[in-house]
């Protein structure tokens, strides 16, 4: 009975299926942590492939790289096409997370620093739950607002500290960033509670290949590609682990736990993305990294046990 139970509960996690509610919310809490941890790395990842690719072959890339381990899943597993009525909604997800904010976040990271474009991620997480109280009805309560704010305040003014404060064209590129991606986010939650949240950036990914493939094959042609190990190994990241991988285990979590609520552990990866721009790219990291990282660390334990 045991091994027949182990089994049942393998077989759900490979389908996607959600399993009971209190390990759900564990395994959901874990599963947005681990997305968290695979965007973090994204900008330095980006950094890395700017090093070998222009800015719109490395999203044109990435893209098409993650559609087709996407799609081939998709095709190994026999996954029907979702229904008419989900389209809408993947088409948000396409446009804000596949296409959107690669784009605008490389075109930032070609004038900016990996630690001025964290503000756009420690704003992420309090924008993400304005817009899934405005699609959702959802409304949080007041105190999961008041550490909302907190938190993302904490993590603006470090990050905006480290970067010495300036708005530049970059910003503009974040602050657009910011907004399509807290759209996705909040649509592919949604999608996630009524199919596995690999499908749903599965199709996502899917769908924009009419538009990535002869994207790339233009970039490619106007943007020479230098070859080199940072370059390659950015890209791969960025197309596996930050658009695939990790959106695979964010939506997941998201479904198990709220959107609202997993988005706030999101206040963390500006501050991890710190920690991988200093050990991966030699930036200097200050003495208030300690002090910020605590405050972000009570925000996230005070929203995650707020009812809504």
């Amino acid at each position: 009975m045991r091994v027949q139970s182990s089994a049942t509960a393998l077989t759900s996690i490979a389908v996607g299926t959600p399993p009971a509610a209190p390990a759900s919310h564990r395994a959901g809490t874990l599963q947005a942590a681990l997305g968290v941890v695979a965007f973090s790395l994204t900008f330095p990842a980006t950094a890395w492939g700017l090093e070998g690719f222009g800015s719109w072959a490395l999203v044109a890339v990435r893209s098409v790289l993650a559609a087709a381990l996407a799609g081939g899943c998709l095709l190994f597993l026999r996954v029907p096409l979702p229904e008419r009525r989900h389209w809408a909604g993947l088409a948000v997800v396409a446009a804000g997370v596949v296409v959107g904010f690669p784009l605008l976040t490389t075109l930032a990271l070609e004038t900016s620093t990996t630690a001025h474009a964290a503000v756009v991620v420690g704003l992420l997480p309090l924008t993400t739950a304005v817009f899934s109280a405005v699609r959702t009805g959802v409304r949080p309560s007041r105190t999961f607002w008041a550490a909302a704010l907190a938190g993302a305040a904490a993590v603006l003014a470090f990050t905006v500290a480290q970067s010495g404060g300036a708005l530049t064209t970059a910003d503009g590129y974040l602050f657009a960033a910011l907004l399509v991606c807290a759209a996705g986010y909040t649509e592919g939650g949604r999608l996630a509670r009524v199919m596995p949240g690999w499908q749903v950036i599965g199709w996502a990914l899917v769908c924009c290949l009419p538009l990535t493939v002869p994207a790339a094959v233009v970039a490619l042609s106007y943007e020479p590609v230098v070859w080199n190990a940072h370059g390659v190994a950015g890209v791969l990241w960025v197309a596996v682990g930050s658009q695939f991988l990790g959106l695979v285990v964010w939506y997941r979590g998201m479904a198990a736990v709220g959107v609202p609520r997993a988005s706030q552990l999101q206040l963390a990866q500006p501050l991890l993305t710190l920690v991988w721009s200093v050990l991966l790219l030699g930036e200097h990291l200050t003495a208030a990294a300690p002090l910020t990282a605590a405050a972000v660390l009570v925000c996230i334990a005070v929203t995650q046990r707020s009812r809504s």
